[in-house]
């Protein structure tokens, strides 16, 4: 039997779920429902919403801000920061569009978190941002 410890952030509180895992069972002492079922989760499977920015073409500002759906296999962030480090997207885009869907086969897809319009012939966009 191994020993840990994790820090709930499913609210405020941020308790603390012990967790026992030996070869074929797990016990998580004290936490809420919803706080054991995070730590049950968090060992077994840890997962991250990932936020990050992807290149835009033609639009008002050079990078879309993105993020993931759901929750990402934490094991597989660099592979999906490689994908869409060569990410391209066309302007116009719009808050909550979906981008890319299934990402890598895991079912979750890649959203837009701000709308982009696309520059007209002779408007300058922002070269700073």
């Amino acid at each position: 039997m191994t020993f840990s410890e994790v820090f709930c952030i499913v609210c405020p509180l941020g308790c603390r779920i012990g967790v026992e895992q030996g070869s074929d069972n797990l016990i998580l002492r004290s936490g809420c429902p919803r706080g054991q079922e995070y730590a049950r989760q968090e060992v077994t499977s840890p997962c991250r919403v990932v936020t990050t920015t992807v290149r835009i073409l033609g639009g008002e500002i050079p990078r879309l801000p993105v993020r993931t759906s759901a929750p990402f296999p934490k094991e597989r962030i660099f592979e999906l920061m490689e994908f869409l480090r060569a990410l391209e997207v066309t302007a116009p885009v719009r808050r909550g569009e979906v981008l890319v869907e299934n990402l890598l086969g895991t079912g979750v897809h890649l959203v837009a978190t701000r709308t982009i319009r696309r520059l007209e012939k002779g408007e300058e966009g922002s070269a700073g941002a």
